[in-house]
């Protein structure tokens, strides 16, 4: 890979160009990634709709088998991050194994992933809030209020010090983890009309309205384990955290989700959860919940319910925006967008850019809802549930593609013989991506629950394959025109070292 002349790198000048090292630990960063799976979020919303729109009782032997899928994944995903460190992550992978071109194209997508499952949240973040401002305090507030607030202060929170926010993220997910925790044994404990029933794990219970979207719903609740090499830059020993924490958090997320939707199972009774998921919807965990630890404990955990979504907020927002330096850095967006807060060394302005997309996108949801009034159900149905299922698509090629990097990082290198148990958990788990994500798009109206005629089928997954052509297209244009910013695609600081090689060499004869 070429590394390009000063001037078209020059983007790497001065500290400011550079995220500050050893601000955050592995205890650290472990729960900032784990936060953005957001336990108690998944076991509120996201299982009750497998549940009940995919009419999939074997819920938890899916998170087990994607377990299995994505510790695979893991093995040359960790092994990459020991070797290339970039808060560019995914992409920058991409681009060190399958080439500029490519990189570019994963950095469109990741931005295009990510952004919406963001906004998604602040969607039912504004929804849940408001509803309960009204219940305890007597307060009818839309739901976009609280949605933009939490766009501001999620902002303010991105743009200090990355510990900072890691000791917030900290908080509210050991939080989350031990209401979650509770509601677990006291389901066990006290178990619907089948008693403590292991019926959930039988392969057979994976039939329903669609395994396919419902394997893409429960990659959406692993979401954030990948996250740990974004971080890889400000972290203490990069070579060795980043590998932990990615294990760690995917162990932790399989096991959790797998033990609490089986919980979910049990305390319903395995013959009645799809029904009672249809009829509940998101408050089927509050309903069980109340029967068994009552309403005080209830109302609490609905309240720990919306402030974990704010732990994910924030979790997506510190990525997105670590996404956007990364590329400014590199010149794949405006310099400016590549340079930290001097006084907090974190990736000020793309924090400020995703902050300014985040409160775009929900003013926009807030203005076209469907009623004068505002749709109650808006901010759920459509910008939730649209923007979850589009970013989950986009984070499922990101990692299909990451999985064939890496297998091209290493055989160029010629450790092919060296890295081949790794390769092929590579190559096992990309194929097993591949498949999901075209069984994804091909159920996509029953992720959307929408008629199988309706354009939305088609134009919300397209979203991602138009981000994969217009990244295609971008790197292409870069390579013939500004060869040197196709060049360091990928190389993050690695760039920014050769360019002061190269300015110590002084200038070349040729």
């Amino acid at each position: 890979m070429t590394t390009g002349t000063t001037s078209e790198i020059s983007t790497f000048k001065g500290q400011d160009r550079r995220l500050r090292a050893d601000r955050i630990g592995l205890a650290g960063l472990l729960l900032s990634v784990v936060a953005a799976s957001a336990p108690l979020m998944v076991t509120a919303g996201v299982m009750p709709t497998t549940y009940g729109t995919m009419a999939i009782v074997g819920q938890p032997l899916l998170f087990v088998i994607l377990g299995v899928v994505l510790t695979l994944f893991s093995f040359g995903y960790a092994e990459m991050s020991r070797h290339v460190h970039n808060a560019g992550a995914f992409y920058a992978y991409i681009a060190r194994g399958l080439g500029g071109t490519a990189g570019a194209a994963a950095s469109v997508v990741a931005l295009v992933a990510y952004s919406p499952m963001q906004f998604g949240i602040y969607g039912i973040f504004g929804y849940e809030l408001s509803g309960l401002l009204d219940k305890h305090l007597g307060l009818a507030v839309a739901w976009w209020v609280p949605a933009v607030a939490a766009v501001l202060v999620v902002g303010v929170l991105g743009w200090l010090k990355i510990d900072l926010s890691a000791k917030v993220l900290g908080v509210l997910l050991l939080i989350e983890c031990v209401m979650v925790v509770a509601f677990d044994l006291a389901g066990l404990a006290d178990p619907g009309p089948q008693g403590v029933s292991f019926h959930a794990f039988d392969p057979t219970t994976l039939g329903g309205g669609g395994l396919g979207t419902a394997l893409c719903f429960t990659i959406a609740a692993f979401v954030g384990f990948e996250q740990a090499a974004v971080y890889a830059e400000e972290t203490s020993r990069p070579n060795v955290v980043v590998a932990r924490v990615t294990f760690l958090a995917v162990g932790f997320v399989a096991l959790f989700f797998a033990l609490s939707s089986w919980a979910l199972s049990v305390a319903a009774g395995p013959d009645s959860i799809v029904g009672l998921a249809q009829e509940q919807g998101p408050n089927l965990l509050f309903a069980l919940t109340e029967e068994r630890l009552g309403g005080t404990f209830t109302d609490v955990m609905h309240v720990f319910y919306v402030t974990g979504m704010f732990a994910a907020m924030l979790s997506f927002h510190n990525v997105v925006a670590r996404y956007a330096f990364a590329m400014g850095r590199e010149g794949l967006l405006p310099a400016a967008v590549g340079r930290t807060s001097r006084t907090s060394g974190a990736p000020a302005h793309g924090s400020l850019l995703q902050s300014a997309v985040s409160l775009i996108a929900v003013l926009l949801f807030a203005v076209t809802d469907g009623r004068p009034h505002g749709d109650p159900t808006a901010p759920v149905l459509r910008l939730f549930t649209w923007s979850g299922n589009v970013g989950a698509l986009g984070i499922i090629v990101l990692m299909a593609a990451a999985s064939a990097a890496v297998i091209a990082f290493f055989v160029r290198r010629g450790a092919a013989r060296a890295q081949a148990p790794r390769l092929i958990a590579s190559g096992v788990a990309g194929a097993a991506l591949v498949v999901i994500a075209v069984y994804a798009v091909k159920d996509f109206d029953v992720l959307l629950g929408a008629d199988p005629g309706s354009p939305l089928r088609w134009i919300l997954p397209g979203t991602i394959g138009a981000a994969v052509l217009a990244g295609i297209g971008y790197g292409i244009v870069l390579k013939y025109l500004r060869p040197g910013v196709h060049g360091s695609i990928g190389l993050g600081n690695e760039a920014f070292q050769l360019e002061k090689a190269a300015s110590a060499a002084g200038p070349r004869g040729d």
